[in-house]
């Protein structure tokens, strides 16, 4: 397996879809720039939680998702990306309907079986229901890019370390996790704990790139930064603060390998 230079994304989504469009296009042609095979932008990169989301969604044959192909092969590279795709329609407590959408990450590039992943944990916690806004998914995925089987996890996924060994049993070397991680008392903390440990459940790289902190969000912020590069052994590589930036890294696959030998956790 060759190493794979990869990027992580850490930006703000606006409420406008094409203005977010053309932040990933520009963000993705920098990360292309310094080398990376593998581009991975936030969680809700599309519209942020701070806006009605089922107005934002888009089907997967859509101008957003054909905006991200088109930006893909365009810098010849495979991004993953965060958006929000039509669901279905429950009965709130208050009795009115609601309709839902799938948080879903579009994995897309050439050379790359374009894959999609819908978010199966739902962030009903700290006083937020996910759930009344979106349906969850029930699949867990895997792409394979360059080369490397990659893991797909969305923000909140990052509390159930089941899914983690999941994908380390079904093959992933790495695991990319896309988030819009609310900031609040210890959420910090916890977030640089959850991607350490995921990773060491995944006995895998784990990519875990998130929205920027900014004041400017009507509810949040919905984003803290830190995104982080963490090894196989739970071991971070690289992080960021919390600014908009882009961390560009390279990945081996013999870390993988030494850790599930020396700590056959996933047999």
């Amino acid at each position: 397996m060759s190493p794979l230079r990869l990027a992580g994304c850490q930006w703000t989504a606006t409420a406008d879809p094409a203005d977010n469009l053309r932040r990933i296009d520009e963000l993705t042609g920098r990360a292309a720039g310094r080398g990376a095979r593998l581009v991975v932008h936030p969680e809700a990169a599309m519209a942020p939680f701070s806006r009605r989301l089922d107005t934002a969604a888009e089907p997967l044959d859509g101008p957003f998702a054909d905006g991200v192909r088109a930006l893909a092969e365009r810098h010849g590279v495979t991004v993953v990306v965060g958006m929000f795709t039509p669901a279905d329609a429950i009965t709130t407590g208050a009795g009115q309907q609601r309709s839902r959408v799938h948080n879903t990450l579009l994995v897309t590039g050439p050379g790359t079986t374009e894959t999609t992943y819908r978010k199966i944990h739902l962030y009903d916690a700290f006083g937020s229901t996910e759930s009344e806004t979106v349906a969850p998914g029930d699949e867990v995925v895997t792409v394979d890019v360059d080369g490397w089987r990659v893991g797909l996890a969305t923000c909140y996924d990052v509390r159930f370390a089941d899914q983690f060994t999941e994908l380390g049993r079904a093959g992933a070397e790495l695991v990319v996790l896309p988030a819009s991680w609310g900031d609040g008392p210890g959420k910090a903390s916890q977030w640089d704990l959850l991607t350490r440990a995921r990773a060491h459940d995944a006995q895998a790289w784990l990519l875990a790139v998130g929205q920027a902190w900014t004041r400017e969000s009507v509810d949040g912020p919905y984003g803290i930064g830190r995104s982080v590069l963490a090894d196989p052994t739970g071991e971070v590589r690289a992080r960021l603060g919390g600014g908009e930036d882009v961390l560009v890294a390279e990945i081996d696959g013999e870390a993988v390998a030494a850790a599930r030998r020396n700590v056959p956790l996933l047999d």
